[in-house]
């Protein structure tokens, strides 16, 4: 993957940032979708492949809003 701390094991970062997405779905459902993953492309240092990932292929993930890029 891309440059990031190479003592993260690959793939971590999604596992916590799809924890923290839907912990923050659960807690803020008024927020957006695309919001709360713009927020976790930051907090988590997601590339936009891995946003993207998110965005399409977590389909548990989504409340109301368009995902990913689309705020």
């Amino acid at each position: 993957m891309g440059a990031g701390d190479p003592t993260t094991p690959q793939g971590d970062k999604i596992r916590k940032a799809v924890n923290w997405i839907s912990e923050t779905i659960r807690e803020h459902p008024e927020k957006s979708r695309a919001a709360i993953i713009k927020d976790a492309e930051i907090r988590f240092d997601l590339t936009p492949r891995e946003c993207t990932f998110l965005d399409q292929e977590t389909p548990q993930l989504k409340n109301n809003s368009p995902g990913c890029g689309q705020l």
